[in-house]
């Protein structure tokens, strides 16, 4: 009679899930490293409280490199908009120290007192956090400041004496320039270098300890190497990839942190966590706010830093120049992770693209079929 009623309420409850196949996108990837699209990769698949899949491929260049690891660390390039600057920004609503409305010169008051024309500053007035971090302050999207400036302090003072493109809310221009900004904001609020709170109100409590800006020379045999840089035969190695960033000493808000897959899943699954209610470090709240359409220009539809799939339900994402990606699918509760250096040995590559929609398409049948997370 027990076995009876222990077979009826199984059957009452559904099919069990089954463990998702994931070999059709190792399939996938591993055809990206031989058509070059990429020379490695690492990939983690998670759900709020277990990791479904963490795998490596590949070797760290084309010339006989190391094998690839799930501890190698990747360029994050401007996946450091999200993993960073915006986390700690969630850490910082949290805690009561900015609001998003607030305007960008109650941190940074040069960015009025250095506006180059007076049509220039009543636009400025109007510049709120909301606009940084959505991508509609009306910034410049980018200008080469590397090549005349050599340090975090003076990339600023030409971000801030740039002239802004348009309205604020009037369009929406992806800018870097805004997310240095955003990050200074940031670093000002609360009262320590963006770097220090990025440790401080991120990485420390999330356990990611395999995160982090500036790499020490040791730590380069687990590093993947981007670019080759210009007039030399060495490659971007330990050092951010982006130019700017470079000049700006591998501290800015829009790019420079390194990473291996499984942290940004640390981060990715916190976050599921928060959207369930269930997390310690971020309240649901706050995470919605962060998570929702941010309407303030006519053809914006971004989150506070993430970018929302148009055409899919609740999925949180952001990419990185140099090969990378981080997604949060909130409705089928799970995150996805793929880092490439597919800018090795030159960005003249763009296979990764197509690459990389197999591979997330693959891995999301296969969470599918599995009978969800």
């Amino acid at each position: 009679m027990l076995c009876l009623l222990g077979l009826l309420f199984g059957a009452l409850d559904g099919p069990a899930a089954s463990t998702p196949d994931f070999s059709p996108a190792a399939a996938i990837l591993q055809r990206g490293i031989k058509e070059r699209a990429f020379p490695g990769c690492t990939v983690v698949v998670g759900t709020a409280d277990k990791v479904l899949w963490s795998a490596a491929f590949g070797r760290l260049d084309y010339a006989g490199g190391a094998p690839v690891t799930t501890q190698t660390l990747y360029d994050l390039a401007s996946v450091t908009k999200v993993a960073g600057t915006t986390a700690v920004f969630m850490q910082l609503v949290q805690r009561g120290k900015v609001r998003i409305t607030d305007p960008v010169s109650r941190f940074i008051p040069e960015f009025l007192a250095l506006a180059p024309s007076a049509e220039d500053k009543a636009w400025r007035q109007r510049v709120t956090l909301e606009h940084l971090l959505t991508h509609t302050a009306g910034l410049t999207a980018w200008k080469p400041y590397y090549r005349s400036h050599t340090n975090y302090a003076a990339m600023l003072r030409a971000i801030l004496t740039t002239p802004l493109e348009s309205d604020p809310g009037a369009r929406t221009r992806y800018s870097d320039l805004g997310l240095f900004l955003a990050g200074e904001a940031a670093a000002r609020a609360g009262g320590k270098p963006l770097a220090a709170l990025e440790r401080e109100l991120v990485f420390g409590p999330l356990g990611m300890t395999n995160t982090l800006r500036n790499p020490a020379p040791g730590l380069r045999p687990r590093i993947a190497p981007t670019e080759k840089l210009p007039d030399q035969e060495r490659f971007a190695h330990g050092v951010v990839h982006d130019e700017n960033a470079r000049a700006g000493e591998g501290l800015t808000g829009h790019a420079g942190l390194f990473a291996t897959a499984e942290d940004l899943g640390k981060l990715a699954a916190e976050l599921l966590r928060a959207d369930a209610g269930q997390s310690q470090w971020l309240t649901r709240a706050v995470l919605a706010e962060f998570a929702r359409p941010h309407n303030l220009a006519p053809d914006s539809g971004r989150g506070l830093g993430w970018g929302i799939e148009r055409d899919a339900k609740r999925v949180l994402s952001h990419n990185g120049f140099t090969g990378t990606y981080l997604r949060i699918e909130l409705s089928r509760k799970m995150y996805l992770v793929l880092l490439t250096n597919a800018v090795h040995p030159t960005r003249d590559n763009h296979q990764l693209g197509a690459i990389r929609r197999e591979a997330i398409q693959a891995i999301l049948e296969a969470v599918d079929k599995s009978g969800g997370v």
